[in-house]
């Protein structure tokens, strides 16, 4: 195996989740000195790169491309440059594809280095009012087989549980919630740290009804509470 001593470092770097002044000095100074970045959606982060006045060459990341890019950028940080991962909002490595490329460096000898920063699902949860001393981040739900089964296992979970979903399967994944687990106190977000900011808290039951009239826009946080008196709105 490669020395780690004369590899580059695999840089994964937070960026905003909408409001572009939500990024840190290091983030900006990582993404400026890096050989190359590589980026989930190009075009979400060309923008990033030209508010901030940034030239540093980009190559596409995705779920659907991994195979195929994870050993180009694994050659490249083994011939001594350094590489930045970023997400098309957020941090690398929460719900995409940057675990893979993560795992493939590590298993080769590659330094990887954290520049931390915004996340939606942290962003959400500390303004959600549920409980913030233990929670549980299950991503996306299975968009069919599984995904009951998967909503079962919450059951007994005492802790605030926080996922994503889609605007398309928003109210779906509340009435799933709701039928599996009982009308739970629930907060949704979206939209966090931009113009059309929006957060809604109460039960299930109310989000449901909410939602049912007024159709759902953007990627959603969802987060659940425990069943207990102090946690209702």
């Amino acid at each position: 195996m490669s020395s780690s001593k004369t590899n580059g470092t695999l840089f994964i770097v937070s960026t905003p989740i909408g409001n572009l002044g939500d990024i840190t000095f290091r983030a900006i100074e990582t993404l400026k000195s890096v050989a190359m970045i590589a980026a989930e959606d190009t075009r979400q982060t060309r923008k990033l790169l030209n508010h901030y006045e940034l030239s540093t060459p980009m190559m596409s990341y995705f779920e659907h491309n991994r195979f195929a890019q994870i050993p180009k950028i694994i050659a490249k940080l083994q011939s001594g440059e350094s590489v930045a991962v970023v997400s098309d909002a957020g941090t690398p490595g929460i719900s995409d594809p940057a675990y893979r490329l993560i795992r493939e460096a590590i298993d080769k000898e590659i330094r990887v280095e954290p520049i931390p920063g915004a996340s939606a699902s942290i962003s959400a949860l500390v303004v959600s009012g549920l409980p913030t001393d233990r929670f549980l981040f299950e991503g996306f739900l299975p968009p069919k087989k599984g995904r009951k089964a998967r909503i079962e296992k919450m059951k007994n979970e005492t802790a605030t549980i926080i996922l994503y979903e889609s605007p398309y399967r928003l109210v779906k994944t509340l009435s799933q919630l709701e039928e599996i687990l009982g009308n739970r106190p629930a907060v949704v977000a979206r939209e966090l740290t931009k113009m059309f900011e929006e957060i809604k808290r109460g039960t299930l039951s109310d989000l449901i009804s909410y939602f049912s009239q007024s159709k759902p826009k953007g990627e959603w946080v969802i987060l659940l509470g425990k069943d207990h008196t102090n946690v209702y709105f």
